[in-house]
C-alpha cells in the first residue's frame, strides 16, 4: 500500500464529498475531505497529498483562492477543480493559476478516474524528467573530469 496516492476532497458539499471518497476508495486511493479551503490548508500541512480536488464555488475561500495557496506552498500538488457550472472563463482561469483539469458535477466514476491517473502520471512524469536532467548534468560534468583524469595517468604510466 506504500505506492496508494493521497487525494484531498474539498468540497462544502458532504454528500459530494463522501460520494468521492468512497469512489477513491474504491480505486485505491487513500481519499481525505476537507469541508473548506481552511480545513484542506490544514490537512494539506500534516498529509502528503498528491491530487487535490476542490469544488470552485465554496464559501469564504473559494476554489481559486485555495488553487493559489495549495500551489504557493507545494508546487508538486497536482490540483483538479470541480464545479457544476463549467464555464469557457472559470476553466481558462482555473488552468492559468495552476490547476491541471476539472471535472464536472455529476461526477462518472470513469471520468473522475481518468482524470486522476493523468494527473497523476503528468506529476510522474515530471519527477522521472527531473531524475534524467539531473543524471545528464552529471555526466556532462563528470565525464570530463574522468577524461582529464584518464590523460593524467595515462601520462604518468607512459613517460
Amino acid at each position: 500500500m506504500s505506492n496508494a496516492r493521497h487525494i484531498l476532497v474539498v468540497d462544502d458539499e458532504e454528500e459530494v464529498r463522501e460520494t468521492l471518497r468512497n469512489v477513491l476508495k474504491s480505486l485505491d486511493y487513500i481519499p481525505y475531505t476537507a469541508s473548506s479551503g481552511a480545513e484542506a490548508l490544514e490537512i494539506l500541512k500534516e498529509q502528503p497529498i498528491d491530487v487535490v480536488l476542490s469544488d470552485l464555488y465554496m464559501p469564504e475561500m473559494d476554489g481559486i483562492e485555495l488553487l493559489k495557496k495549495v500551489k504557493s506552498q507545494d508546487n508538486k500538488v497536482v490540483f483538479l477543480m470541480i464545479t457544476a457550472h463549467p464555464t469557457i472563463e472559470t476553466a481558462v482561469e482555473a488552468i492559468k493559476k495552476g490547476a491541471y483539469d476539472y471535472l464536472t458535477k455529476p461526477f462518472h466514476i470513469e471520468e473522475v478516474r481518468l482524470k486522476i491517473n493523468r494527473a497523476l502520471e503528468k506529476k510522474g512524469l515530471t519527477s522521472s524528467l527531473k531524475t534524467a536532467n539531473g543524471i545528464i548534468w552529471a555526466l556532462l560534468i563528470s565525464i570530463p573530469l574522468w577524461l582529464v583524469l584518464g590523460i593524467i595517468l595515462a601520462s604518468l604510466l607512459f613517460d
